[in-house]
C-alpha cells in the first residue's frame, strides 16, 4: 500500500529493469543487491533472485488471512499482449505458455524468463500461469509479462476481508 521506490541491482540491466517493473506494477518495494558468477552466465544470479524474492514472497504471507488469495491481470505493451493467473495456494506450481525468438536482450539470457518464473513459483507456493498471448517484439513481450505479474499479485494480496480464504481452513 505504501509503495516506495525500488532499489535494483543484479548487474544484469535488463533483469533490473524487468524487476523494477514487477515492484512498480504490484505497488512493492523491492531492495535487491545481487551479486553472481556472470563471467560465466546469468543462470544462477537470475535463478537465485527468484528462489529468494520467492522466499520473502512466502515469508512475507504467512498468515494469508484476510487476502483476496487469487490474482489476474492482462496487460498490453506495443504489439503485445501477456495474461498472468495466479493462486497464492500454497502449492508451487508453473504454467509456462511463451514463445520468445531472441536468444539475449542486452546480456540477459531470455530463457531465464522461465526460469526465474519457476523459481519464483515454487519458493512462493504460488500456482502462477503465464500465457503470452501474441507479440512480435521480445522485449515488449517479456516486458508485458512482467508488468502483468505483478498486477496480479496485487490483486491477489489485496485485503478483502478478516476470514482465511480457503474452506479447508488452511492454505
Amino acid at each position: 500500500d505504501n509503495y516506495v521506490e525500488s532499489n535494483i541491482n543484479t548487474g544484469v540491466g535488463f533483469f533490473d529493469h524487468m524487476l523494477t517493473l514487477l515492484a512498480f506494477h504490484g505497488k512493492f518495494t523491492l531492495n535487491v543487491e545481487a551479486k553472481g558468477d556472470l563471467y560465466v552466465d546469468d543462470h544462477h544470479l537470475v535463478e537465485d533472485t527468484g528462489i529468494l524474492l520467492g522466499q520473502a514472497f512466502k515469508e512475507a504471507l504467512l498468515d494469508k488471512k484476510g487476502i483476496n488469495r487469487y490474482g489476474s491481470a492482462r496487460v498490453v505493451m506495443d504489439e503485445a499482449l501477456a495474461v498472468v493467473d495466479l493462486d497464492l495456494s500454497n502449492r508451487g506450481y508453473l504454467v509456462y505458455n511463451v514463445t520468445l525468438n531472441r536468444n539475449d536482450i542486452n546480456g540477459f539470457s531470455l530463457e531465464m524468463v522461465k526460469e526465474f518464473m519457476y523459481a519464483f513459483a515454487i519458493n512462493s507456493g504460488t500456482t502462477l500461469h503465464i500465457n503470452l498471448m501474441y507479440g512480435d517484439n521480445d522485449h515488449h513481450k517479456v516486458e508485458a509479462i512482467f508488468k502483468a505479474l505483478g498486477q496480479a499479485l496485487k490483486k491477489a494480496v489485496c485485503i478483502v476481508d478478516d476470514r482465511l480464504p480457503s474452506t479447508k481452513g488452511k492454505i
